[in-house]
Parts: C-alpha cells; sequence; structure tokens
C-alpha cells in the first residue's frame, strides 16, 4: 500500500489543487483564502480547505479521490489538519453525509458564528443543508454577536 503524506499545501501550489478537483469532474475549486490540505501519494489524492471564522474554522471543498475511498484518507486528513489547527471546526453537509461526518466527530449544531449562520441561511434556500461542529469548546459562553443558532 502506498503511504500518504497528510501536509498543507504551499501556496504556489494551488494550482495543482484545481487541477486535481478538474480531473475529478468536481465543481469544487480551491479557496482563496484559507488553509488548504492535502493528502498526498504521488500526486494529490484528496484535499480540504479550511477558512477562520470566529471561535475556530469553517471546512468545505472535502475531497477524496475515487480509487482512495473507503481507505480512511478522509479521516486522516481531517484529523492531520485539526491536530493543527486550536478551536472549532464547523462544516455544512447533505443530510444524507451526516453518518459520515458524525464517524469524523462531527455532530450536528446550530450554533454558528454569525458569519456561517448567515452563509447556511443563504444556502438552505435552494439545498437541503445541515450544519456540524468538531469543537474543542462550546460556544455557550460566546459573547452575543460572536454565535448565532440556526
Amino acid at each position: 500500500m502506498t503511504r500518504l503524506r497528510y501536509c498543507r499545501l504551499l501556496a504556489p501550489e494551488r494550482p495543482l489543487l484545481n487541477k486535481f478537483y478538474r480531473n475529478h469532474g468536481s465543481p469544487m475549486r480551491a479557496a482563496a483564502q484559507g488553509q488548504l490540505w492535502v493528502a498526498r501519494a504521488e500526486e494529490i489524492v484528496a484535499a480540504l480547505c479550511l477558512s477562520d471564522v470566529p471561535g475556530g474554522h469553517w471546512l468545505t471543498g472535502l475531497f477524496v479521490a475515487p480509487a482512495w475511498r473507503g481507505q480512511q484518507v478522509a479521516r486522516q486528513l481531517i484529523e492531520a489538519a485539526a491536530a493543527e489547527l486550536p478551536g472549532n471546526i464547523w462544516l455544512f453537509c447533505h443530510p444524507a453525509l451526516e453518518g459520515f461526518y458524525a464517524r469524523q466527530a462531527f455532530s450536528s449544531t446550530g450554533a454558528l458564528p454569525a458569519p456561517l449562520a448567515e452563509r447556511l441561511a443563504r444556502y438552505q434556500r435552494s439545498k437541503p443543508l445541515l450544519a456540524m461542529l468538531r469543537g474543542q469548546s462550546s460556544l455557550a459562553g460566546s459573547s452575543p454577536g460572536n454565535s448565532t443558532s440556526v
């Protein structure tokens, strides 16, 4: 089995991530802001982006190449990124993916930083999404205006 390396993608390598998404027919694109993380064998086999939000990070763009699915690559990539970042990690997903993300230590949440709550409300106008949290701390103690329930 090929050994994978989990690491941040350097800024000059950003086009490689867009090529990875494009080669697999994904509409995803490397975020202009945030940290890009990848799993690499000889080439990129999985990726995600973590953007800063109040209290933590917002995970987007998680994609694993079809040939690498079912081998815990997503879990290990999330773990590698989470180990390097303080705070909570939120994501939005289709309800059918709730079980997958629950196995990655995420749980459904209605408590979101205000910018994410606003974004989720917009997205939910056109598609079913739920918010999930992989928490290192609770938002319960956040000051007003820093978090919003959806």
